[in-house]
């Protein structure tokens, strides 16, 4: 299958009774399970409780790595539904141990005051070239990484971290347009889901511009994601991730983001922690 319809399919967890479900992963040559990939799959597993409500926020706490070559059983525990919140907590296992726990609250739609920080003045994502363009030249480094398909296209603003470790100085910000890479469906739960793996990974590159490093020099982890889903994105055309990495210390870096549509409109903010450890061998 295209990456994203493989991604698309680990989506469609298979449900086993007593609010629990099966979380198939994608396997990769270290059986690192992504972070955000079975992050998305608890708000998935929520979503499948709390019928006609949509998510509103996602709190996760990675606890654990995990086989990706084997599933995870999502158990999900009703909290509460109230007249206009739900919340439930999710607890992911493998093979006996505790990998994440997560909180997830839904809501419904409410007539309230609307309002937002505006949109940062950026160029329209034709008029950028495509990542696996910007990197052309680093493409025999690491194994074709920094080329290789994935399930989403990039057009940055910034420079990505690949070119941004050689400046003088890194970049304030990384911000690009990203869209993913084959049609998808409007269900806003999944989309929601789609929007959480990739701050679950994005957010990775404020970090590592900082640190003067890439992800394939050496290793790191997601420990835990944050996200506040404002409004259902329409992922059938472009999105502009604005991220910054405020803090980094003790082997930590911190990321928030914020996530608009083309027509400006806040469609989520994140927030996220990334564990930096050894140096990768070749």
């Amino acid at each position: 299958m295209l990456p994203l319809a493989e991604v698309l399919s680990t989506l469609e967890l298979t449900e086993s009774g007593d609010g629990t479900f099966v979380a198939e992963q994608r396997d990769n040559a270290s059986h690192h399970i992504v972070g955000g990939h079975i992050a998305a799959q608890a708000l998935m597993a929520a979503s499948r409780t709390v019928p006609g409500r949509l998510p509103h926020s996602l709190h996760v706490y990675l606890l654990r790595a995990g086989d990706a070559r084997y599933p995870v059983q999502m158990e999900v525990t009703n909290l509460r539904d109230g007249g206009s919140l739900s919340t439930r907590r999710v607890i992911g296992r493998q093979g006996g141990e505790v990998l994440l726990e997560a909180l997830v609250s839904f809501s419904v739609a409410m007539e309230a005051a609307d309002y937002q920080q505006p949109r940062p003045e950026v160029p329209d994502p034709e008029t950028l070239p495509p990542v696996e363009e910007q990197l052309q030249a680093f493409a025999d480094e690491a194994h074709g990484y920094w080329v290789r398909p994935q399930w989403i296209e990039r057009r940055y603003i910034d420079p990505p971290p690949r070119l941004a470790i050689d400046l003088p100085e890194p970049p304030a910000r990384t911000r690009m347009w990203w869209r993913p890479a084959e049609p998808v469906t409007d269900d806003p739960v999944v989309n929601s889901a789609l929007l959480t793996y990739f701050s679950g990974t994005s957010s990775l590159d404020s970090t590592v511009s900082m640190r003067r490093t890439t992800q394939v020099t050496v290793f790191s982890a997601l420990i835990d994601l944050a996200v506040w889903f404002h409004r259902p994105a329409d992922l059938t055309d472009w999105v502009l991730s604005d991220q910054v990495s405020p803090s980094g210390i003790n082997g930590r870096g911190l990321a928030n983001a914020t996530v608009y549509n083309r027509a400006g409109q806040l469609v989520c903010s994140t927030t996220q922690e990334m564990y930096f450890g050894r140096a990768r061998r070749d």
